[in-house]
């Protein structure tokens, strides 16, 4: 079996788990992981990993991501998204014009404080929020920072408005959506997700299951070409043995938390450098 990673189109209506557990099927493969969780009703790009490429998915975590999200006013939800229970309804309600809507986008761009919704797969004390809530316990969800680089409303509905979001990592959508309604005093809730973007995976060239089923193995993405968001560094030949062992090689360079190391045109894994020494922390 090849490693290497799948650009996923996940449908709505099932969890990343469950899309995770499909390729595994398909592939007849235990080694399976994914990067970037979709809630189950969003789709849309979930890059996926099989075989050793499940060593560097922690590496696709921190890559930027964009999301086209249809957010719903007039309504709000406990999960901030249709699969809740209604819990505030505008009365006389009256679609934001254009110009408010932008205006008021323009406060979540940059460094913002989010809280995260309590549906959500983020652990307390141990336990996944969405676990604590189910068994009605009472908790705070901790705030915060995320960076969102860019805002953009492109459609319109009578109720609706679709916008598109370039984003960094921990960012949820669904926080934004309520964020957003609060901002314009109505209550809004996500309507429907669709991720565009995971670093250079992107919705354009995803494959869907029947896909992945025809392609098989053919459709494996080279593990460091997945990690081209990570800066290159070309150890020289002679060194490759100490690297592959742990062992560290004197470098000028700056200090840096992951590198993709190659050396002769071959990828060897992930490198840091500490100290003017480059020592290895992923092998692929």
């Amino acid at each position: 079996m090849k490693d290497g990673f799948i650009n996923l189109n996940k449908p709505s209506g099932m969890t990343s788990h469950d899309a995770v557990n499909h390729v595994r099927r398909i592939f007849s493969v235990r080694k399976v992981g994914h990067a970037g969780t979709l809630d189950p009703a969003a789709s849309g790009v979930l890059p996926v990993a099989i075989g050793r490429a499940t060593k560097f998915i922690e590496y696709l975590a921190d890559s930027d991501k964009s999301y086209r999200a249809e957010i719903l006013f007039g309504l709000a939800t406990d999960s901030g998204d249709l699969d809740g229970s209604v819990i505030a309804r505008a009365e006389n309600f009256a679609m934001p014009p254009r110009v408010a809507l932008d205006a008021a986008l323009k406060n979540f761009v940059g460094e913002i404080e989010q809280t995260p919704p309590k549906f959500s797969a983020i652990k307390i004390n141990g336990r996944k929020a969405y676990d604590l809530v189910r068994k009605d316990v009472d908790f705070e969800m901790p705030r915060r920072l995320v960076r969102i680089h860019g805002l953009e409303v492109v459609a319109l509905g009578e109720d609706t408005a679709t916008i598109e979001i370039d984003c960094g990592k921990g960012t949820y959508v669904r926080s934004l959506a309520v964020d957003l309604g609060e901002r314009l005093s109505l209550p809004a809730t996500l309507k429907s997700l669709v991720r565009l973007r995971v670093g250079d995976f992107a919705l354009n060239d995803a494959l869907t299951f029947d896909d992945v089923k025809k392609f098989g193995e053919s459709c494996l993405l080279p593990i460091d070409a997945c990690l081209k968001h990570l800066p290159a560094f070309d150890l020289p030949e002679h060194r490759i043995r100490a690297f592959m062992n742990g062992l560290p090689t004197t470098v000028r360079a700056a200090d840096a938390t992951a590198l993709r190391i190659s050396a002769g045109g071959k990828f060897l894994g992930v490198g840091r450098i500490v100290g003017g020494e480059l020592r290895s922390s992923k092998l692929a």
